[in-house]
């Protein structure tokens, strides 16, 4: 069964294994079709002991190679997009030299100090501190690394970036640093710059590893925010790096310290040795000048083919416009990035935010706050004024006709399906406005719409007025937050009959319902074999995911999660993948997410 687009190492989620036992299924009877164990009431999670403040560990010196600036263009040589950071050594805490950790006592003072020990927002995850357990870090980190984004689920990316983001304690056999690190990067790639910021934040420069600092550049990068690698020349320093980047990067943040004469001497040099050329050299030369207000740098994109970070974030920083030709040459997470871009006029990230909010960057509050920018805005020509327009009626609009006509203009987003998902997320509050009643055309819809933004009670008012079996339905028998909830067979076999031959909506459906634990033994069973769908197969990504939620470990599960639903679009996760993923979440006290996650397969296929 495929779980990944790309080779995710079964040796390294085998390892998350140790200890765990999966009973093996009795060859005295029929060999049944569902996970061992299906039926049986879900145990309440183990009470944790409250953990005990762990002192701080200083990371030790780092044998890692050199940094270089992943895409910082040479002469000579061909940009390319930036690669994943080098993985660093994570050694055993040791003592901080004499000299350093005076040097230390004057810099920050000890009550001031992050540990190593903890990382991250110390609240907003919903998570506890141990949510990881005892998971090998050194396991977390390779999936995290392997990790392809983004994801098809926009409750799951929102559930895992909540999970990195959170203060959490260091795993086993990492280096706390380094752990934020792998952390950091895996936002980025989400699209959450801002939040990868929090995070790296959240440790001290005496404590940088090499791993951190290369995650930490392409962080100040992707924020756009170049006066962010200013406070990390210590660490340079500490780590010996000549590479072009850097060098420009220290004339950067002279310039941008009031020091024009040793900004221009710095630049002088890189020139003179030819350090760097080009689009790269002309862009830092942008901030400089931008810096002491002092001449003016014309940029020419002619000839540039790529668009790396450094170009990306030091563009943004000068507001130079970047030609939407070298955007198709990144990877889709950078749409987050300008979603989030507060130097982007509203205007200009109207399309990027819609994109950025259907895979779960931004909120539908968010969304409309931009939107209610763009209508106040002076662009009246704009395409984007006219959906700012749309939107306002359907949230102003009191007649229900007029109201309905508004929703069904924003919803007409053309072909895309990522910016047909962005409107539903738009329209979430404006569609729970709507009143319910029998024979609404777009019931589907307005359901599917409220259910982005999580509205699951608003929601459930539409229960009696949608036919059972329509998309609509089957959402609202997953999202029900009242307990006790059941679904049987006829149920499952009433979705199949309105979807398509290939049955993907009724298989997803099943999966999602076996997993929140709302069918029978015998239904669910029954039903897995009429659409041919063996949800109690095993391999050693369920093993990995089910070990993890007996172990009570939600932080891990969501990981693997991610892990099991690497596909372009809901077509493309398996079913048997969703019930293992709605099942673990469940059992890990995360129904909430199990819930908008099985909701939302049903409803974007």
């Amino acid at each position: 069964m495929r779980i990944c687009r790309a080779d995710v190492a079964l040796g390294a989620i085998a390892l998350l294994l140790a200890g765990a036992s999966i009973p093996a299924l009795s060859q005295d009877k029929p060999e049944s079709i569902l996970p061992p164990g299906f039926g049986d009431p879900t145990p309440a999670p183990a009470p944790t002991p409250t953990p005990t403040p762990r002192a701080t560990p200083r990371p030790a010196a780092s044998a890692s190679p050199r940094l270089v600036l992943p895409d910082l263009e040479r002469p000579g040589t061909t940009a390319t997009p930036a690669p994943s950071p080098s993985p660093s050594p994570s050694p055993s805490p040791t003592e901080t030299p004499d000299q350093a950790s005076v040097l230390a006592r004057y810099t920050l003072p000890a009550f001031a100090r992050h540990s190593l020990a903890r990382v991250g927002a110390s609240t907003g995850g919903g998570l506890r501190v141990d949510a990881f357990g005892k998971a090998d870090g050194r396991v977390l980190q390779k999936l995290m690394r392997r990790l392809d984004t983004p994801l098809p689920s926009r409750w799951l990316h929102i559930g895992l970036r909540r999970t990195l983001a959170s203060g959490l304690d260091t795993p086993v056999h990492v280096n706390g640093a380094d752990f934020a690190a792998e952390r950091a990067w895996l936002l980025l790639r989400l699209g959450e710059p801002v939040v990868a910021r929090s995070l790296i934040q959240d440790v001290d420069t005496e404590n940088y590893t090499p791993k951190l600092l290369q995650v930490a550049m392409q962080v100040a990068l992707a924020t756009g925010d170049p006066a962010g690698l200013c406070p990390l020349g210590e660490v340079i320093d500490r780590y010996d790096d000549r590479t072009a980047g850097w060098a420009l990067a220290r004339a950067m943040c002279a310039a941008l310290g009031g020091q024009t004469e040793q900004a221009d001497a710095a630049m002088a040099t890189i020139r003179r040795n030819r350090i760097a050329t080009g689009i790269d050299l002309h862009l830092a030369q942008k901030v400089l000048g931008a810096a002491s207000r002092q001449g003016a740098v014309t940029i020419e994109w002619t000839g540039v083919n790529q668009l790396t970070a450094w170009r990306y974030g030091l563009a943004m920083a000068t507001g130079e416009e970047i030609p939407d030709a070298l955007y198709a040459t990144v990877a889709p997470w950078v749409t987050g990035w300008r979603a989030t871009a507060p130097m982007l006029a509203p205007s200009a990230r109207a399309l990027p935010a819609q994109q950025a909010a259907a895979r779960g960057v931004l909120s539908n509050v968010a969304l409309v706050d931009l939107f209610g920018a763009i209508a106040a805005g002076e662009d009246s020509g704009s395409a984007a004024t006219a959906v700012a327009s749309d939107l306002r009626g359907a949230y102003v609009d009191q007649d229900r006709a007029d109201r309905l006509s508004a929703l069904r203009a924003l919803w007409n987003a053309g072909d895309n399906p990522l910016d047909r998902y962005g409107r539903l997320v738009m329209t979430a509050r404006a569609a729970g406005y709507v009143t319910p009643a029998n024979d609404t055309a777009e019931a589907d819809t307005i359901i599917a719409s409220m259910l982005t933004a999580g509205l699951d009670r608003a929601a459930m008012r539409w229960q009696p007025h949608v036919a059972r079996g329509t998309a609509g339905w089957a959402m609202l028998a997953l999202a029900n937050p009242a307990p006790g909830g059941r679904i049987d067979y006829g149920d499952v076999d009433a979705v199949r009959d309105r979807d398509d031959p290939s049955h993907t909506r009724a298989r997803l459906f099943l999966a999602g319902a076996a997993g929140l634990g709302r069918m029978s033994a015998n239904d669910a069973e029954r039903a897995a074999k009429a659409l041919d769908l063996r949800i109690g197969a095993i391999n050693a990504w369920t093993r990995a995911i089910d070990a993890a939620a007996a172990q009570n470990q939600p932080a891990t599960v969501m990981l693997l999660a991610a892990i099991g639903m690497q596909a372009r679009d809901w077509r493309g996760v398996p079913p048997e993948n969703l019930y293992h993923i709605v099942a673990s979440l469940r059992a890990t006290g995360l129904e909430g997410y199990a819930r908008m996650i099985a909701a939302e397969a049903v409803g974007r296929v």
